[in-house]
């Protein structure tokens, strides 16, 4: 007998549970076949965990068929649906303190706000503390996974990853390198940065659902002799990622240039040093020319697409037509970029993007964003198959979206024609009150309804 109840409370991650509800799901990527073909509604479906993993995900009808006798299926209230948990391609904790400081573009933002908030990490207690308020925001705001920058400090690293650890969290992150042009108290060395880096590695690494990113912060805070020592680290460590900033601001660009004046372009100056390639990473990419894009296409190497940033800073309109070329299409994943975005909420990120394309002659449908905010996230972080769809064997990281959690909301959807205008009224108006549930491996973590008691 299969029990069905209402309003059940959180289950720990061994504990077999599943959820009935509509739900979304991938069989393609919207930007090769197309939105229809690309997008897996069902409008009763049953979402069925075990172990941390997805053990059954689709049609109620079919999945109460397989379901052990004794399972116990949660109803899910009314005006709810379930998607796969948002993956965050691109951001940097340690300026969760400053976020919404105003009145800079990126070279001073980064003087005036980020170095001051970075430089405070040095003291542990405040290095935890933040830590723990960035990864509960995640949890509110229905992201799952994070590609993470921390400090020069590699106890910020500690901090982060003690903290992922305890809620059972995928996070890559690492310690930042800048051995130059960056204030001396957040100054490393190529030989201090490289140790620090290996050691941090050997602590975290494969530890739960821990990865370690080898994180030089940009060309322009990292001399050639530390770039050198970030490429063999990644060498030695390829299962690892590679996390950097890539023409993001023109006067940026300019200053790489000056740097390296050898080098053809801004990409050409990390593939020197062995720094591009499946696992890597770039956020932003604004401004990049054809063969920069086609070394991308070529290698494996993803960008983060932040758009609360790129506005934010002023930084430019990134082009999903050039990205997304067809002959040589390149890995995109979306990304919050706090401090300079201004908002974890992916629904708002969402909506901004949209905004960006609308401005660059595309408007981009919102499958294409959903897909961008999940699996193109697990696809650009290359860990396709493992997050960023609901699908047996893939992690149980779910997030449940209240359709109606304002009045604005609920009026709007009265109207609306179809899962595919639904999913666009929520990018365009929701924000973190649509979040209803958050469920990590298999366990709830966050609840809106019930409070954070409820949750645990």
């Amino acid at each position: 007998m299969i029990r069905i109840r209402r309003g059940a409370k959180a289950t720990g991650p061994a504990s077999p549970v599943a959820l009935r509800g509509p739900m979304i799901a991938w069989r393609g990527d919207p930007f090769d076949v197309g939105e229809r073909r690309a997008l897996r509604h069902e409008p009763d479906a049953i979402v069925a965990m075990a172990d941390g993993r997805i053990v059954h995900a689709g049609d109620a009808a079919r999945v109460l068929r397989e379901l052990p006798q004794g399972t116990t299926v949660e109803r899910l209230p009314r005006n709810s649906l379930m998607l796969p948990g948002f993956v965050d391609t691109h951001v940097h904790y340690p300026q969760f303190p400053v976020i919404a400081s105003r009145g800079a573009q990126l070279l001073d933002w980064l003087a005036d706000y980020t170095f001051p908030s970075e430089a405070a990490f040095a003291n542990a207690r405040l290095t935890s503390r933040v830590a723990r308020a960035y990864l509960d925001e995640n949890l509110r705001q229905g992201i799952t996974s994070a590609a993470v920058f921390c400090t020069v400090h590699p106890g910020s690293v500690d901090a982060l990853m003690r903290e992922a650890l305890a809620r059972d969290l995928r996070i890559v992150a690492g310690k930042v390198l800048m051995d130059r042009n960056a204030p001396r108290a957040l100054r490393d060395t190529p030989k201090r940065g490289y140790d620090e880096s290996k050691a941090l590695i050997a602590r975290w690494h494969g530890r739960g659902r821990l990865g370690y990113a080898i994180t030089p912060r940009f060309a322009v805070t990292s001399s050639p002799a530390q770039l050198e020592a970030a490429g063999a680290l990644w060498r030695e460590h390829p299962d690892c990622w590679v996390q950097s900033h890539l023409s993001e601001n023109r006067g940026e660009i300019a200053w790489v240039r000056r740097l390296f004046p050898r080098e053809r372009d801004y990409v050409a100056v990390y593939e020197r040093f062995g720094l591009v390639g499946r696992r890597a990473i770039y956020g932003h990419g604004i401004h990049l020319a054809e063969r920069e894009w086609r070394a991308l296409a070529a290698s494996g190497a993803a960008v983060a697409h932040c758009p609360t940033s790129n506005l934010f800073l002023g930084s430019g309109l990134f082009r999903f037509d050039r990205a997304k070329k067809a002959a040589r299409p390149v890995e995109v994943g979306l990304a919050t970029d706090v401090g300079g975005g201004t908002t974890l909420s992916f629904l708002r990120t969402m909506g901004e993007a949209y905004k960006i394309a609308q401005l660059c002659g595309w408007p981009m449908p919102a499958v294409h964003a959903f897909w961008l905010a999940t699996q193109g996230g697990a696809r650009a972080l290359d860990l396709e198959g493992r997050i960023g769809n609901l699908a047996a064997g893939h992690d149980a990281d779910v997030v449940v979206l209240d359709l109606a959690s304002t009045p604005a909301i609920a009026q709007r959807m009265e109207r609306v024609r179809g899962i595919e205008e639904a999913l666009f009224v929520q990018m365009t108006m929701g924000d973190d009150r649509a979040i209803r549930e958050t469920w990590i491996a298999g366990r709830r973590q966050h609840d809106r309804d019930h409070g954070p008691a409820a949750a645990r």
